[in-house]
């Protein structure tokens, strides 16, 4: 089994996104599913191709996070994972406070 190798904890994070192709200017409209301090996965049936650089934007309540990444990984019809290359401070500051709200409800969850 390949084993997974995460600088850190991924979260359940259920959010809209677009992804815009760097080269082509191609706009995806998907959705998160997961989000990291790092990257996130995507759910999307025709994502594209893994090393693909793009411009990630997510859309959660009144916030908004955008990054330049890269796909990392693809399963098809299914999704792929990005990983965030580029992130300004005040995005950041955004993915920060949308990864503490997902850890408490994640410990609630499980807890």
């Amino acid at each position: 089994m390949k084993r997974e190798q995460r600088r850190t904890p991924r979260y359940t994070f259920i959010a809209s996104a677009e992804l815009v192709e760097q080269k082509t200017d191609v706009r995806i409209a998907t959705r998160v599913s997961e989000l990291s301090l790092h990257g996130c996965y995507l759910d999307m049936m025709n994502p594209f191709p893994q090393d693909t650089l793009v411009l990630v934007k997510i859309f959660a309540g009144e916030d908004f996070f955008h990054a330049k990444a890269k796909i990392i990984y693809v399963q098809p019809n299914l999704g792929c994972g990005v990983s965030f290359l580029e992130v300004e401070p005040q995005p950041l500051g955004v993915l920060g406070r949308w990864l503490e709200t997902a850890q408490k409800d994640g410990q609630k969850r499980s807890g």
